[in-house]
């Protein structure tokens, strides 16, 4: 029988003290009796995110959290989580946003596949079975995803359904495999993990998940977001990522 891999999650956390204890609870018991262990990158949050992680953590002793002293945003809180899972001895880590916009009770079905050894990366895709259009995904939203990862599939050589998912898992070999801390800090670093892991020839899965839109803050800025897959597309096609 072989050996219970070591899970870890990294949750980015930002201004969540409103949300953050509800993703805790929303993870399902499965997920802690693996022992999995959860790391809360509190990125220089000025509520009481903090507050609430430590609270967690003295509560859940799989729980810890690392603070950064401002905040430094969404790429640089996952490699700081990155870094620290792999010296931790990681076999899996599952990337699970603060806000409960991504469902942690798919938790189980995403990491199946890394567990069995199927995949290198999985995401889960709002754009498989219609899901982002029946979760109100608003129409310029779904538009402007679906064109967006057209041209990175053509750009990229590489046929996904989606590059603009916040549900993001990955084995060890992958993270071993892709320089993440040579990435860019733009809320794209997502995006730029697929398209490496292509280039790394690693085996990418999607699975479909639901997409929910109701009160979460996001502090992601569409326009700004736009330009800057558009910035990366033209950096890989100018050979900035052949390391």
């Amino acid at each position: 029988m072989a050996a219970q891999k070591k899970i870890f999650i990294v949750i980015p956390a930002y201004q969540a003290a409103l949300t953050l204890e509800s993703v805790f609870q929303r993870i399902p018991q499965a997920i802690y009796d693996k022992g999995a262990r959860i790391v809360v990158v509190n990125d220089g949050s000025s509520d009481a995110t903090g507050e609430v992680a430590r609270a967690a953590a003295r509560q859940r002793p799989n729980v810890e959290v690392i603070d950064h002293d401002r905040n430094r945003g969404y790429a640089q809180a996952q490699k700081t989580g990155f870094t620290h899972a792999l010296a931790q001895g990681a076999d899996i880590v599952a990337l699970l946003h603060s806000d409960g916009q991504y469902a942690p009770e798919l938790l189980p079905q995403l990491l199946a596949p890394l567990e069995n050894d199927e995949a290198d990366l999985v995401m889960g895709s709002r754009m498989l079975e219609q899901g982002a259009l029946k979760g109100g995904m608003p129409m310029y939203k779904y538009i402007a995803n679906k064109a967006l990862t057209a041209i990175e599939n053509i750009a990229y050589g590489l046929n996904v359904s989606e590059y603009h998912s916040g549900y993001m898992l990955y084995s060890r070999r992958c993270l071993e495999a892709i320089p993440f801390v040579r990435l860019s800090d733009t809320f794209h670093f997502d995006g730029e993990m697929i398209m490496m892991a292509g280039k790394r020839k690693l085996r990418i899965k999607e699975i479909a998940i639901p997409t929910r839109y109701a009160d979460e803050k996001s502090h992601l800025k569409p326009i700004k977001y736009g330009f800057d897959v558009l910035k990366i597309i033209w950096r890989n096609y100018r050979g900035k990522y052949e390391f």
